[in-house]
């Protein structure tokens, strides 16, 4: 499985509650929630994310609660995948859960606007902008069916 798409970027510790507010978390509605995702952190996301996209981090990417609406959020918004140093294990598995692909790698060389590829049964992040690769570890087989389903449920023949 391949993607490319174009770089947004944040730092370290972008925490859930700044992901999607607590204020929104009445809703399990999925548009409801990418309508307001990133807004507390950057009011300009929603007007300038598109599908496809690539959400790029430092360390400790999704800490603070452990709300499953931050990864819905993120993937209903239209980025295709979340490339951080670190991501705080509850927000990873939530990922996962929900079909959102999130890769461990060295991003300090990666800038907003910058096009990525990825190459996820290679483990390979390359930089097509900066003619650069980093290394990931690739997903077992069994994760990578998850995300192709489109998340846990819809892998086992549940949910939508």
């Amino acid at each position: 499985m391949n993607i490319k798409g174009t770089v947004i970027k944040y730092g370290d510790n972008v925490d859930t509650d700044v992901i999607i507010p607590a204020r929104y978390l009445n809703t399990s509605d999925e548009k409801e929630l990418a309508a307001h995702c990133m807004e507390d952190l950057d009011r300009t996301f929603v007007t300038r994310v598109r599908p496809g996209d690539i959400m790029v981090a430092g360390t400790n990417f999704g800490c603070g609660s452990s709300r499953e609406h931050a990864p819905l959020a993120i993937k209903t918004s239209g980025i295709a995948c979340v490339a951080a140093k670190s991501f705080a294990r509850i927000f990873y598995r939530n990922a996962i859960n929900i079909g959102l692909p999130i890769i461990e790698c060295d991003t300090d060389a990666i800038d907003e606007g910058d096009t990525l590829e990825i190459d996820f049964d290679k483990g390979e992040l390359h930089n097509l902008t900066k003619n650069t690769t980093a290394k990931f570890a690739p997903f077992p087989p069994f994760l990578q069916d998850i995300i192709k389903a489109g998340g846990l449920l819809k892998s086992i023949g549940g949910g939508k």
